[in-house]
């Protein structure tokens, strides 16, 4: 035995040692077969499979984009109503004084190395203080920073639910629900939301779900697909539903304070003493800056139920990265802080005129029903898909709509809810009027087309 394996066998058990000489001397004596000479694990090519979790993960947004022919009129300027990013246009900024926050942070060259994988103290203080509620406060202890609220998703129900159980997640809703569960081995059951309600919960239906492999609850509110915005009520409604199972909730309010005018926005945690939350939250949307990949998970622990195990779990789910970026987390505090009220109004105003607008324009063609967001960036349209032979579903529907009229509207089944599509409600007024128009067109061309052309009329 070498030197070397004389001086590590003071420091590494036996059985360790053993399998590195082993494998080492297989080397050295001309065998280049990593797994030394049993026949057993001899492959007679390369051969390199991924992993059960790369296999499980799907998007069912790009399994269906993906597959579309999407070939733009060449006549037609192309309007994506279809990806919900406040930045594709242009025509939204982030405020100045958040720019010059990070700009700040990059001079002091201070923040150029790796903070806590739970993020810097003094940025997640800034948000505990300005998310405090008197009836949920919050402390830097009760703050975990993810990449983006989705990590921070990731980060709840990585934390929550073993392989084999299941949670329970909204129709229509936010996809990434899926991908990120089913890649872990939990399974997804969808409750419906009702649009005839305003995309309330069917909540005899959600507790129709609920087993004994539950582990949790997931409410997006406000809503992604649907705009929705729930009432206090409702929100009351839920956290009695959730305090009588025992369950607890992952409240996704990436949308919390993107309402419009005469709609009020509570979060989950301040209604509720009794139901345990974990929120997610970050800049993306409210501040314009998807890029900028900040999030966070609020732990709103009741009766301890988090203490034990869930709190402890996010803090080492967190190590996996070393958390987000340093200079936007050092930079929180002046974000929170320096952002003028001013510019919240504003970009709010824009997208609820540009739904204002939208609605108006979309309610007069025959064949469509939209229904009429309070918040967040995004509204809902229904397709009577009987009243277009041409098409036997929304991704066909909105396949051609793209290939005709050069507009692309996100097929409502990327959501697990055939028969609608999703629109997105942050381009420049002037697009809206156009869409509207060129929709009205491509609608009145197919509308009934086959019955029509049968003399059924």
């Amino acid at each position: 035995m070498s030197r070397f394996f004389v001086t590590l066998q003071k420091k590494i058990p036996r059985l360790a040692l053993v399998t590195m000489a082993s494998s080492s001397s297989s080397y050295v004596n001309g065998n280049r077969n990593c797994h030394g000479d049993n026949p057993q694990v001899k492959r007679a090519k390369w051969v390199v499979p991924s992993s059960r979790m790369a296999k499980n993960t799907h998007n069912p947004i790009r399994q269906i984009v993906d597959n579309m022919k999407i070939e733009p009129n060449p006549e037609k300027k192309m309007i994506a109503l279809s990806i919900g990013d406040p930045t594709v246009f242009g025509n939204l900024e982030p405020p100045r004084e958040i720019e010059e926050a990070v700009i700040d942070c990059i001079h002091t060259r201070k923040y150029n190395g790796y903070a806590p994988s739970i993020g810097y103290e003094s940025a997640r203080a800034a948000i505990a203080k300005y998310y405090t509620r008197p009836e949920a406060p919050l402390e830097a202890k009760d703050v975990i920073f993810g990449s983006g609220c989705s990590g921070a998703l990731d980060l709840c129900i990585s934390v929550l639910a073993n392989p084999g159980q299941n949670i329970l997640v909204p129709r229509p809703g936010f996809s990434l629900y899926k991908t990120l569960a089913e890649s872990i081995g939990v399974e997804i059951r969808h409750y419906n939301l009702l649009p005839e309600r305003g995309w309330e919960i069917d909540l005899d239906h959600l507790q129709s779900l609920v087993n004994e492999d539950t582990a949790a609850i997931v409410v997006n509110n406000p809503s992604n697909p649907c705009g929705s915005v729930f009432t206090k009520e409702h929100i009351q409604d839920i956290l009695q539903v959730a305090e009588r199972l025992r369950m607890p909730i992952v409240a996704d309010e990436i949308y919390a304070d993107m309402v419009f005018s005469g709609h009020s926005f509570h979060f989950m945690a301040s209604l509720t003493t009794e139901v345990p939350i974990l929120s997610c939250g970050g800049i993306a949307k409210r501040y314009v800056v998807p890029g900028w990949r900040l999030g966070w998970v609020l732990i709103h622990d009741r009766h301890g139920a988090f203490e034990a195990e869930v709190r402890n779990g996010l803090q080492r789910l967190s190590q996996r990265i070393l958390g987000p970026n340093t200079l936007i987390q050092a930079a929180m505090p002046r974000i929170l802080e320096d952002t003028p009220q001013s510019f919240y109004e504003g970009i709010m105003a824009h997208v609820q005129r540009n739904a204002e607008l939208f609605f108006n324009g979309v309610s007069k063609i025959p064949g469509l029903t939209p229904i009429m967001p309070c918040g967040a960036m995004y509204m809902m349209v229904g397709i009577d898909i009987d009243k277009f032979p041409a098409f036997t579903s929304d991704v066909e529907f909105t396949q051609r709509l793209v290939s005709e009229q050069s507009v692309f509207c996100l097929p409502a089944s990327c959501f697990q809810y055939p028969d609608f599509f999703r629109v997105v409600l942050t381009l420049p007024e002037e697009m809206v009027s156009e869409a509207c128009e060129r929709i009205q067109e491509f609608c009145a061309q197919h509308y009934m087309e086959e019955i029509a052309a049968n003399g059924a009329f």
